[in-house]
C-alpha cells in the first residue's frame, strides 16, 4: 500500500447510550503504513470509537470504510484488534490458545505454528509455550494477547491501551515491537492517555475529549501549530518585565528558565529588546517546541 492510501474513513459518527452521547459527529481518516495516535483522557470516547471500528457497536450515524469498503467480513479479516479488557483463557497452554486464535483467522496450524514459535521468540516466552494463563505474570499476558492479535499478519493493527499494566521495561519493550510495524508498512491505531508514548511512536494523532475532536494532524504539524510562541527565557534581571510585557499570556517557572506563551500576534524580539534595553543579562532566547503532553493539558485542561 502507498503511504497517502487511506487505511480507515470515519465519517460523522455519532454513538449515544441512553441520554450519554459518547462520541458526537467524529471525523478522521488514517493513511496507510502509518502509526496513528487515538488520545485523549480516560471516557474520552476512544474505546467507543474502536469498537465501531471494529464492529462491535453500530454508529448511530455517519459511515466508516475499511480500506475504501463499508465495514464487512471480509474487511475484518485484515484487522488485529487487542482491546482493553483482555481475554485470555486462564486453565488452557498459551500454545493452544494462539492456535485457537490463529484458526479463528483460517491461519493453517501448519503455518500458525511457525507463527507462533517465531513470535514467542521475539516476545521472550519461548520457555513458556506449554504453561497455563495463571502461571504467567501479568506482563507476560499482556504479551501472549498481543500474539494473538499479530498471528494472523493484519494490514490493520487496533491496540486499545496496548501499555495498560506493562512494567517500564516492558512499556520499553513493545514500544520497540511496535516501531518494527513503521518499517513493515503496516497500519498502526493505538489508543493511549500516556502522551509520552505517543510521542515516540506517532506519525499522526487525533485527540479528542468528551467524544469530540479536539486537534488532529500529522505529529509534526500540531506541535509546530503550538510551538510558533512559546519562548525559552534564561535572564539575570529585569524578570518583572516578562510579566508586564503586554504580549505575554503566561510565565511558567522551569529549573533554571522561564517558558513563556505569548499572544498570536506579538513579537518576539520587540520582547528581546525591551529586556536589553532595561539592562537584563540575557543568556537565553530560543522557540521551544511544545510536548504532547503540553498540548494535551492546555486543550484537555479548557475543554472540562
Amino acid at each position: 500500500m502507498e503511504e497517502e492510501e487511506v487505511t480507515l474513513r470515519v465519517d460523522g459518527i455519532t454513538k449515544s447510550f441512553g441520554d450519554f452521547c459518547a462520541v458526537d459527529d467524529l471525523s478522521f481518516s488514517v493513511k496507510a503504513g502509518r502509526i496513528f495516535g487515538f488520545l485523549g483522557p480516560n471516557g474520552a470516547g476512544k474505546t467507543t470509537t474502536i469498537r465501531m471500528v471494529v464492529g462491535i457497536n453500530v454508529p448511530d450515524s455517519g459511515t466508516i470504510e475499511l480500506f475504501g469498503k463499508r465495514i464487512n467480513g471480509t474487511t475484518q479479516d485484515h484487522i488485529g484488534y487487542l482491546p482493553e479488557e483482555r481475554g485470555l483463557y486462564k486453565k488452557t497452554k498459551i500454545v493452544d490458545q494462539l492456535r485457537y486464535f490463529a484458526a479463528l483467522k483460517n491461519v493453517p496450524q501448519k503455518e500458525a505454528d511457525k507463527r507462533i514459535d517465531r513470535w514467542l521468540d521475539r516476545m521472550e516466552l519461548s520457555e513458556w509455550k506449554n504453561k497455563k494463563t495463571t502461571d504467567l505474570s501479568k506482563g507476560m499476558q499482556q504479551k501472549v494477547q498481543f500474539i494473538s492479535t499479530v498471528l494472523h499478519d493484519p494490514d490493520l493493527l487496533i491496540l486499545d491501551e496496548p501499555f495498560s499494566g506493562l512494567d517500564p521495561v516492558n512499556v520499553e519493550f513493545m514500544i520497540g515491537v511496535l516501531s518494527e510495524f513503521r518499517q513493515s508498512n503496516k497500519t498502526v491505531i493505538f489508543s493511549t492517555h500516556l502522551m509520552e508514548t505517543a510521542e515516540r511512536l506517532c506519525h499522526d494523532i487525533l485527540l479528542i475529549s468528551r467524544g469530540k475532536k479536539v486537534v488532529s494532524g500529522s505529529l509534526r504539524e500540531v506541535k509546530e501549530s503550538y510551538g510558533r510562541n512559546r519562548i525559552a527565557v534564561r535572564i539575570e534581571g529585569g524578570s518583572q518585565l516578562l510579566s508586564d510585557f503586554p504580549g505575554v499570556e503566561s510565565v511558567v517557572e522551569k529549573a533554571d528558565e522561564r517558558i513563556l506563551s505569548l499572544r498570536q500576534d506579538a513579537d518576539p524580539q520587540e520582547l528581546l529588546r525591551g529586556l536589553v534595553a532595561a539592562g537584563a543579562k540575557v543568556t537565553k532566547f530560543e522557540y521551544v517546541e511544545p510536548t504532547l503532553n503540553d498540548i494535551f493539558i492546555e486543550q484537555i485542561g479548557g475543554a472540562k
